[in-house]
């Protein structure tokens, strides 16, 4: 009589299978690209003024010291500064309008 050996599948394939799917799945969806820090130069506002020099707020919505400033309330001096990729390419502007789509 012959003895037939059962064939386990191959779970090393398969976990390595899973395994890229999922970092295929992760960088699409988190994009990591969008994270990265980038420079700006932009005109700001002057809100208060501290011994640590001006500080104005973005369009982006960050606050911004600006050293050595030698400007008065009110007054627009350069700064630059910087602010995740996402704020400027429109990332979360667009993730907002996939959810819309999905809610009810």
């Amino acid at each position: 009589m012959l003895k037939q050996k059962e064939k386990k599948p191959p779970r090393l394939k398969i976990w390595s299978l899973i395994t890229a799917g999922t970092a295929v799945i992760l960088i699409f969806t988190l994009t990591p690209w969008n994270f990265i820090p980038t420079q700006v130069n932009e005109d700001v506002t002057v809100l208060a003024i501290t011994e640590h020099g001006c500080i104005g707020e973005s369009q982006y919505g960050v606050s911004v010291v600006v050293p050595q400033c030698s400007a008065q309330i009110g007054d627009t001096v350069s700064a630059s500064f910087y602010v995740p990729s996402m704020e400027l390419n429109g990332y979360y502007d667009r993730l907002q309008d996939r959810v819309e789509m999905v809610q009810p």
